[in-house]
């Protein structure tokens, strides 16, 4: 039985209906990431560990003589602000929160706001979204938004604005992170290197038929500059796989290694095809990897089109991350066509028996416009198209081997068993002096649902990690200066031995 969730993380704030807006300023722009409930067995405290980087981004692209104002409805601060009112709205639109996203564009459009809409969703269904703002932005946003203010200030905003992911990534404006709240977050520096990947999955939403994104790197000191100036222990990659490019990769640690932050990033398994490289991540502060196992069923890899290396030496490669000190969240893909019902018992076993620090599970979804959507379709499996359930959470399609009822009830049984206190305890490092930390950060991420509400409403997200975070940063380079000693000791054995 899925647990309820408090009203906070299930209803979005209301808006008033009965208020005029008054004051209304020209060149104001007011960006908004709408409220989504929350999955009520996962963690709470995830959608507070960075901030949305599309927002900040077109705020960092926004003409120095426009106002620009940020808002997340996740924070639980309110409905967004009104007072002054903003002349340009920009939403941005994911599939799980279409539905907020048009209600707030219909309430600031009713009292005269431009509303843009843009992101993964309008890309998708831009037909959809059309019926709800003034213009919509298709592509790069960062390149199109100058373009769209200046329109405004003219009054010939058009309807449809399409920008293109082949530009050179690297001359983009910086985020505009001065912003944000940063107390409401783990960190604030949420940052990107790579656009792009060098898979494409089926089920992913870079297969999207209209999205072409070629794959782009900005310059390693560019990158390493910017998590400088953000002035943060701790940074988190959000690139889609930052180790697509395995050279890129290391130009880039070798960029960070001087500054002494902490990061974490996405990578596929096969990062670990070079111990050499997985070295250099951790010498450059690597703490952490969100990995893309996707299935431990090598036909349901085969199925998604994903070159990734075979599922029985995953748990070699996963020793290889760990002996560098670098922890591994997996995520899982549930209900694939080969998946059985003992796919869920399998999956967390697996997980327990390699110790993984933590693991993310998902409900195979089809996001429109990707084969795995189209699939479905001409198959007649889609259950509905009820976008708010497309969220990984939700069973939308007829699974082939299972009830969508049993698809749920696993799902969330993976969860269950995964932040048990046995769980936890099963999966502690090895390393005794990193057992502590270890469990003090996952009773805060996986058994504090209780308490999120509180820290997100009060603001105290920062204060509540902030001192784990900077345990970790110690630890880490104290771990990174015992690594980089190890190796020319090694070297010297080695002469020794060759009589060289």
């Amino acid at each position: 039985m899925r647990r309820r969730l408090p009203a906070a993380f299930s209803t979005p704030p209301l808006l008033d209906h009965e208020v005029r807006p008054r004051n209304r300023r020209r060149c104001s722009a007011l960006l908004i990431n709408p409220f989504y409930p929350k999955d009520p067995v996962a963690s709470f405290g995830k959608h507070v560990l960075t901030p949305s980087l599309a927002l900040t981004s077109i705020a960092g692209a926004t003409p120095s003589h426009w106002e620009v104002r940020y808002w997340d409805e996740n924070l639980l601060q309110g409905p967004p602000p009104w007072n002054p009112f903003p002349e340009v709205v920009g939403i941005t639109v994911h599939l799980t929160f279409a539905e907020r996203a048009y209600e707030l564009a219909r309430w600031y459009r009713r009292w005269g706001a431009k509303v843009i809409l843009g992101g993964l969703h309008v890309q998708s269904c831009p037909d959809e979204a059309a019926e709800h703002a003034d213009a919509i932005a298709i592509g790069e946003g960062t390149q199109l938004w100058p373009r769209i203010l200046a329109d405004v200030e003219r009054g010939r905003l058009q309807p449809i604005y399409r920008g293109s992911y082949r530009q050179p990534y690297a001359d983009d404006p910086r985020p505009r992170r001065n912003l944000l709240p940063r107390e409401s977050f783990l960190t604030t520096t949420s940052v990107i290197a790579t656009r792009g990947c060098h898979n494409r999955c089926g089920f992913c939403y870079l297969a999207t038929d209209s999205l072409h994104m070629p794959y782009q790197m900005r310059h390693p000191e560019q990158v390493a500059a910017e998590m400088l100036d953000d002035d943060q222990p701790y940074a988190v990659f959000i690139d889609n796989n930052l180790g697509s490019r395995p050279e890129y990769l290391r130009q880039l640690c070798l960029a960070l290694r001087p500054i002494e932050k902490i990061w974490s990033a996405a990578v596929t398994i096969d990062v670990t095809d070079d111990p050499s490289l997985v070295r250099e991540m951790a010498l450059a502060g690597c703490t952490g990897v969100f990995v893309g196992f996707e299935s431990l069923n090598e036909p349901s890899l085969a199925a998604t089109r994903k070159r990734t290396p075979p599922p029985d030496d995953y748990a070699r490669r996963v020793r290889i991350l760990h002996d560098h000190g670098i922890q591994v969240n997996g995520s899982f893909v549930l209900g694939f066509d080969h998946d059985r019902p003992d796919v869920f018992e399998r999956t967390v076993r697996w997980v327990e028996e390699q110790r993984l620090e933590c693991a993310t599970f998902h409900i195979l979804t089809p996001y429109p416009g990707t084969p795995l959507f189209r699939q479905l379709e001409s198959e007649g499996r889609l259950l509905h198209r009820d976008w708010n359930r497309y969220d990984t959470a939700h069973v939308v399609f007829q699974p082939r081997h299972m009830s969508p009822e049993a698809l749920q009830a696993g799902y969330a049984e993976c969860y269950r068993r995964l932040f048990s206190h046995r769980s936890i305890w099963r999966r502690r490092p090895s390393d005794p002096s990193a057992v502590l930390p270890y469990l003090a950060m996952s009773y805060l991420y996986k058994r504090s649902n209780w308490l999120w509400s509180l820290l997100i409403r009060t603001r105290l997200t920062a204060r509540a990690w902030r001192p784990l975070v900077e345990i970790t940063r110690r630890r880490h380079v104290h771990f990174r200066k015992r690594l980089g000693a190890a190796a020319p000791a090694r070297r010297a054995a080695s002469v020794v031995t060759s009589g060289v």
